[in-house]
């Protein structure tokens, strides 16, 4: 026997959790979870090893079995703070907020000096609308630690859904330091371009974030254009072909080895700051984009044979990317959607890229949906599809912002926690005219936003408020 009580060679099981720990670290996650099941078959109250069960089951996709098991933790061990704090994060993924903001206080409380804790916190208080409180905790966590690139973006993205846009773009530029925008972008050689006018050089934009975000920003690339001899435009393959088309774009690569000399680089998600954009200054120059004339005539004989004249035409989508971190919030099921069709106001026609799966095998929720989505390969062709229709209905994705660039009539349906660019309060989007948002009153209620839009659909579209027709 060690002096310690244990069998010499014998592991412990806060070594055993030290090995749990760093497999975690390295995403290992099943190496983790049978450690510490093995600790738990000894120990079955063990809290270190049920929260890190947690943290494992909220790695997997599990935040309800993770919240089981850090409140068995906590129920044996209540002031840690750190578990307090993640479970804070998983109640804002179940859209349980008050659930969310009560954690984070107490994760403050017993930690008031964590930073981390604080930003989690005013990410909670953001989902309840309580922003002022949000920016309280923020502004004591960037007094804590002034690097600190969550915090900066967290308190950008309050002052920006704020209006307050002068600071917020300045704020802004931390995404570039956080975790996810450090990896974004290779190591570039040439200058970061501050707006300057180069009129015998190339400025390389990259579009940096996601589609949506290129989309809304790839409006500000004729302002580049006008500043500079030629604009390369690194953007995804899906997108090449449709931005290509934007005035001003010489070059558009999807391959860092394709990618030609140049003088300087800029985000697209920078041009906003760059331009010190208002929301009176806000490039409202919709359509933007504008679809390949061969593939709208295309899909005009495709529409004319399943939904001929005078049948209204309206397009939906209603789930993002799964690994978008609003996703469960910001997402629906099709079957959720069945109010709409059940007040046929024309042809519904599937813009969904994928189709779910788990919609997939339900066809009934939804009768009568007319589906091309197996055919829309690149954003070009859902642009030449979307330019046939008369208007689409859309939660937060990106075929949202490809229909206000096109400036076609689009109505998007948003959760009570929904991105900066969407302000506060309004029906109406300075970024996209022909936009109307449906909002939900509160985290959850999304029966209360389907119902608002069924019933503007029950009004024929030439006339609804909002509808953008002119």
């Amino acid at each position: 026997m060690s002096s310690t009580g244990t069998p010499a060679g014998k592991e412990t099981a806060e070594q055993a959790l030290a090995r749990a720990q760093a497999a975690t670290q390295a995403k290992r996650f099943g190496e983790a979870h049978g450690i510490c099941k093995d600790v738990l078959s000894s120990s079955p109250d063990h809290p270190s090893a049920l929260a890190l069960q947690g943290v494992i089951a909220a790695h997997t996709g599990n935040p309800e079995r993770a919240i089981e098991l850090l409140d068995r933790a906590l129920h044996c061990h209540p002031g840690v703070a750190s578990w307090h704090a993640n479970l804070c994060s998983l109640y804002r993924i179940l859209n349980r907020v008050q659930d969310a903001v009560d954690s984070g206080k107490e994760a403050v409380r017993l930690a008031p000096d964590n930073a981390d804790n604080l930003v989690n916190l005013s990410l909670a208080f953001t989902d309840l609308d309580e922003h002022k409180n949000a920016i309280a905790c923020l502004l004591r966590a960037i007094g804590l630690n002034p690097s600190h690139a969550d915090a900066r973006l967290a308190l950008a993205q309050n002052l920006l859904a704020h209006g307050e846009f002068e600071p917020g773009w300045l704020e802004y530029e931390w995404r570039n330091e956080t975790e996810a925008g450090r990896g974004q972008l290779p190591r570039i050689t040439s200058a970061p371009w501050n707006g300057m006018r180069i009129p015998e050089g190339r400025v390389l934009l990259v579009g940096d974030q996601g589609y949506g975000d290129t989309l809304q920003f790839a409006r500000y690339i004729p302002l580049v254009a006008e500043r500079c001899k030629e604009v390369i435009l690194g953007c995804s393959a899906e997108m090449a072909s449709l931005l290509s088309r934007i005035p001003g774009v010489t070059f558009c690569c999807h391959r860092w080895n394709e990618i030609p000399s140049h003088a300087a680089y800029t985000r697209l998600s920078s041009l906003p700051g760059l331009f010190h954009t208002t929301l009176e200054t806000i490039p409202n120059c919709a359509p933007y984009l504008t679809s390949d004339t061969a593939r709208r005539t295309k899909w005009a004989g495709r529409l004319a044979e399943v939904a001929p004249r005078p049948t209204q035409r309206i397009g939906i989508a209603w789930s993002g990317r799964p690994t978008h971190p609003n996703d469960r919030r910001r997402s629906l099921r099709l079957a959720q959607l069945a109010p709409l069709a059940a007040t046929k106001p024309g042809a519904f026609i599937s813009l969904q890229k994928p189709f779910p799966q788990a919609d997939a095998v339900n066809p009934g929720d939804f009768p009568d949906l007319i589906d091309f989505t197996s055919e829309l390969t690149d954003f070009e062709e859902t642009a030449a599809l979307i330019a046939n229709l008369d208007l689409v209905v859309t939660v937060d994705t990106s075929v949202g912002h490809l229909t206000g660039a096109l400036g076609k009539p689009v109505w998007i349906m948003l959760a009570k926690a929904n991105d900066w660019r969407w302000l506060l309060e309004r029906s109406d989007s300075p970024w996209y005219p022909t936009a109307r948002l449906f909002r939900q009153p509160r985290p959850g209620a999304w029966p209360q936003v389907i119902s608002a839009v069924a019933q503007a659909l029950s009004v024929p579209l030439e006339t609804a408020p909002g509808s953008g027709f002119r």
